[in-house]
């Protein structure tokens, strides 16, 4: 089982940009990806190579109304991007819950090998 702790991913309406035909990362999405890597370079996680479970805990930055099918796209990226799985077609479930409000936002994610 990997547990990580990490920022508040942006949005999908902020993570991707159109330039003309293309669709691209955006500079914040590039951001958030480089911090993830860090975050699980730091906690020393290993990478997973069989079917998973993922558990997401999102605590929003404040009282906002938000869609928390919004963050998952920008998370679950990351986490490919950190090397924490291969690719995030190896996940068969997905459990996110709503936590409580901190300030800046936080994510803890638990995913487990099945």
């Amino acid at each position: 089982m990997i547990r990580l702790e990490l920022p508040w991913p942006p949005s999908v309406n902020h993570y991707y940009r159109r330039v003309g035909n293309a669709t691209l990362i955006s500079k914040e999405g590039r951001r958030y990806r480089k911090r993830v890597a860090s975050d699980v370079l730091l906690a020393r996680s290993p990478r997973i190579e069989g079917r998973l479970s993922v558990r997401i805990v999102a605590s929003p930055p404040d009282q906002r109304r938000r869609d928390l099918d919004n963050l998952q796209k920008a998370l679950l990226d990351a986490l490919q991007h950190a090397g924490v799985y291969r690719d995030d077609s190896q996940i068969d479930r997905i459990t996110v819950e709503r936590g409580s409000v901190m300030p800046g936002g936080r994510v803890n994610v638990e995913i487990v090998e099945i």
